[in-house]
């Protein structure tokens, strides 16, 4: 029997393969192996396009950022373009949760430069705190988002279980919380919007002149 004349597999193949088994089999249970077994093909059929195995886990947390479902530009007002788009963002993490933990080793944040120009562009605030906005952002959601898919992944809660008698105080703050997990990511990214326009607002106070 001849080779085939058309390839089974395909650079996105693969990487697709390979998420699929990370959300089965966990990063401890990935291996090109398994993706190959997963294609139907054998594993040096991988190495055509990918170097190692490093390689391909990179181009998952990729994908993983290629995979968010961006907002409308025309609907809404900035600062709820932004918290959509945080949402966006931290809901495609949390659909793959085993695979999350890439973004700390494979953070492909040249691949984010044309998104963070369009983000820049659109922020009214001056030029020397738009950097002090991204990093706030991307930290806020992609720590929210690792933090809630690791209790996932091991089917744990993000807040245990709060002990009254060992710690009162921490027991009343979380009874006293009126969000859900994805309502209490985004209360934050409010307050950290607030803060970012009252400290704007007094810097533009203290250098306009007396008068």
């Amino acid at each position: 029997m001849g080779r085939p004349t058309k390839s089974l597999i395909s650079r996105d193949k693969a990487i697709r393969a390979a998420l699929k088994v990370i959300d089965t089999e966990g990063l401890d249970g990935f291996s090109l192996g398994a993706v190959a077994r997963r294609l139907k093909v054998k594993s040096p059929s991988l190495y055509y396009y990918f170097s190692d195995k490093a390689e391909l886990l990179a181009e998952v947390a990729r994908q993983m950022l290629l995979d968010v479902r961006y907002p409308d530009a025309s609907v809404g007002g900035w600062e709820e373009r932004v918290i959509a788009l945080c949402v966006a963002t931290r809901q495609s993490l949390l659909t793959h949760p085993n695979a999350a933990p890439l973004l700390l080793q494979f953070f492909p944040r040249h691949l984010l430069l044309g998104a963070y120009e369009n983000a820049v562009k659109g922020y009214p605030f001056t030029r020397d705190v738009h950097l002090t906005i991204l990093e706030g952002l991307e930290k806020l959601t992609i720590g929210s988002a690792l933090f809630e898919a690791s209790a996932r992944a091991r089917n744990l809660t993000s807040m245990p279980e709060v002990d009254a008698a060992s710690y009162p105080n921490l027991a009343k703050s979380v009874a006293a919380n009126p969000f859900a997990d994805e309502a209490l990511f985004v209360e934050a990214v409010r307050m950290f919007l607030a803060g970012i326009k009252t400290r704007t607002a007094r810097s533009r106070k203290k250098a306009s002149p007396a008068s």
